[in-house]
């Protein structure tokens, strides 16, 4: 009897309805990874920040449907990862553990509980770590499960910024894409991540670097290393400083400049507001009123082959491993001691 594997996949989540997005933002400006403040602090700031956004959040989940596709998205993406294992002989039950909405890390733990696999592989659809994503994450499955009592072993993936599934997914995904372009005109690919507070990189967190090494390996990848690219970050919040450049500048540049901007939104897996507001909409009305013959986004990997490949991939290396797992296509990572993303979460 060949032995049963638990999946949990990590996301931030998003409103399912528009009641739902005063207590989203409620509960991410609550996250320690996000505000890090003392909790006598966090708790009233973030009802704060969440009461003051929550109109204007509402506008834009309603102009996409609503409220957030993520769950829906996720859900696909699972059963296409437990068809793609179930090809190779391996039974396998993955559930979703989303951040800040549900379906939350308490309801993926009894599911498993429930289910009582033999071991457990926790991935993340964050490729690139960050200790504001992957990290708060794993932190919440973890105490989440011991109240569960999973006792399973288990395996988590640090990152995979640089697997071959997923860069051969963003690759074929860009090609499709660029073949929108009118005749005459002239591209330039933006690769596009969600930013970070400049504090939270200066404090050591490895996640630009990994998205810049991404968008890097997806262009030679796609055979487009002699198109003009640039990696950009988007979705500010605050005043703080934040990591730059701004995609929304940058799209605006090279619509002036009477180029084509491709945004490729690789810290994405799945299609949500920043996708299907911040680009789609926002940034496109930015394009085409500055002068861009066209405006074209790249879609997210979502249930892609390729990308459920490397999804498949690793779960199967983790099978052989324990604890927190560094890339090993990541340079660096040959060991726990040399793996800046291990280093970040200890």
């Amino acid at each position: 009897m060949s032995e049963r594997v638990g999946i949990v996949l990590f996301n931030l989540g998003g409103p399912d309805n528009l009641d739902a997005v005063k207590p989203f933002l409620r509960n991410l400006f609550s996250d320690k990874a996000i505000i890090r403040a003392p909790l006598i602090v966090r708790w009233p700031l973030a009802r704060l920040i969440a009461g003051r956004r929550a109109a204007y959040a509402k506008e834009i989940y309603a102009s996409i449907g609503g409220g957030s596709p993520i769950v829906k998205e996720t859900e696909a993406q699972a059963r296409a990862l437990e068809a793609a294992l179930a090809q190779e002989g391996i039974e396998a039950k993955a559930v979703i553990a989303m951040r800040y909405w549900h379906p939350f890390a308490k309801e993926a733990a009894a599911a498993l509980k429930a289910w009582n696999p033999d071991r457990i592989v926790l991935l993340p659809l964050y490729p690139q770590f960050s200790t504001t994503t992957t990290q708060s994450s794993l932190d919440d499955w973890a105490r989440e499960a011991a109240k569960a009592g999973l006792t399973a072993p288990s395996a988590a993936v640090c990152c995979y910024p640089l697997h071959r599934g997923f860069i051969a997914a963003y690759a074929d995904l860009l090609n499709a894409s660029l073949a929108e372009i009118p005749p005459g005109t002239t591209p330039r690919i933006l690769y596009s991540a969600h930013g970070l507070p400049e504090r939270i990189v200066e404090a050591g967190d490895p996640y630009p670097v990994q998205v810049v090494a991404g968008a890097k390996a997806i262009a030679a990848a796609s055979g487009t290393e002699a198109i003009d690219s640039r990696v950009t970050y988007q979705s500010r919040v605050g005043p703080l400083k934040w990591i730059g450049p701004d995609t929304d500048t940058e799209i605006e540049e090279a619509a002036r400049a009477g180029l084509v901007p491709v945004v490729v939104p690789l810290a994405f897996v799945s299609e949500h507001s920043e996708t299907l507001y911040e680009l789609d909409q926002i940034y496109r009305a930015s394009a085409l009123e500055a002068g861009a013959p066209a405006y074209i986004r790249v879609p997210a990997t979502g249930t892609h082959p390729a990308f459920i490949g490397a999804l498949a991939d690793l779960t199967r290396q983790m099978l052989a491993r324990s604890g927190l797992a560094p890339d090993p296509a990541w340079p660096g990572c040959g060991t726990a001691a040399a793996c800046p993303c291990l280093q970040r979460a200890a």
